[in-house]
């Protein structure tokens, strides 16, 4: 009897599971990213997040820059993403203050920035090598900024310099060699700002992901009006097309009424350094696929907290 009992307990139990597992396939799925479109429901995991320099759900390092004091520091997450400061640098930068916006203007630029390539062999002028940034990033190109050619390299191999450069982020060459014993770039940031910013609260967080999981509804359910609420008006994508020209575009794609899906993964949100205030670098994994076309890959959106405490999307790339 009691073998019996126990047998009925397990095969419910598997019944359950099983449900369980239908349900989530059937519909819990909606209903977890409709959970997911609610601030709510992210106040409360944020509380744990490490939330000094954004929020990260790709573990990366992070190089910092103050421009104002000249110091250069390297953070990194450990396995719960929470960073710690692992080194601090004498940093050169550019001669004349604020952010570049010219090329020859010798201003460091304010951003978040990737490398591209470590330079192994360069003028003994800029040390034993150099890591080559993003400049111009998606935000500088659509603010029509010009320039190239910003590196984070070292000081002259022989004679001295003058304690400023024209544009780059410069530290001692054994500083620059340690550096890159300590970091792997294609898994680096750097954010470069006058000073340091104050923390964003977990709320705004919260808003944005929430923010970010809506207009995600929107385009899957092919609500047109609803997933162009999302972008500014000011809105130019990163190959200039406009918002009007945007617009028109999406229209005839969401006139098709085709059946998509679409996920994000390791989602990574940064306020932008500078001077502007609630806006925010909004960068994740994208693995879209309707009837008619599939894509994955790497997505950034600039996105702006708008009064009502809605996301705008800036740009994207």
């Amino acid at each position: 009897m009691v073998k019996a009992f126990l047998i009925s307990i397990a095969s419910l139990t598997l019944l359950l599971s099983e449900d369980s597992f239908m349900l989530y396939k059937s519909g819990g799925k909606k209903l977890l990213e409709q959970e997911m479109s609610n601030p709510s429901y992210w106040s409360g995991s944020l509380l744990k997040k490490d939330l000094r320099f954004g929020y990260f759900e790709r573990a990366l390092s992070l190089l910092t820059v103050n421009k104002d004091k000249g110091l250069l520091e390297l953070y990194t997450p450990d396995s719960q993403k929470r960073f710690s400061l692992k080194k601090k640098y004498s940093a050169l930068t550019g001669k004349n203050a604020g952010d570049k916006k010219r090329e020859g203007d010798l201003k460091t630029p304010i951003g978040i920035y990737t490398f591209t390539e470590k330079k192994k062999t360069v003028d003994q002028f800029y040390g034993p090598m150099a890591f080559v940034t993003s400049y111009p990033n998606l935000y500088d190109k659509i603010r029509g900024k010009s320039g190239d050619g910003i590196w984070v390299h070292g000081v002259p191999l022989n004679g001295s310099r003058d304690p400023f450069t024209r544009g780059c982020v410069a530290i001692n060459n054994d500083d620059l060699l340690q550096l890159d014993k300590n970091i792997n770039l294609s898994n680096t940031l750097l954010i470069i700002d006058s000073s340091l910013k104050q923390g964003v609260s977990s709320n705004v967080y919260s808003i944005i992901l929430a923010g970010l999981y809506q207009w995600k509804s929107s385009w899957i359910n092919n609500d047109i009006d609803t997933y162009l609420s999302f972008y500014d008006p000011t809105f130019k994508r990163s190959d200039d097309m406009s918002f009007n020209q945007f617009k028109s575009y999406k229209e005839r794609i969401f006139a098709k009424n085709e059946n998509k899906t679409i996920s994000f993964n390791e989602i990574n949100i940064i306020p932008y350094p500078g001077e502007a205030r609630n806006l925010f670098l909004v960068t994740f994994y994208q693995i879209y696929s309707s009837d008619s076309y599939q894509s994955k890959g790497d997505k950034a959106l600039l996105i702006r907290i708008n009064k009502d405490q809605a996301i705008s999307i800036i740009t994207e790339d």
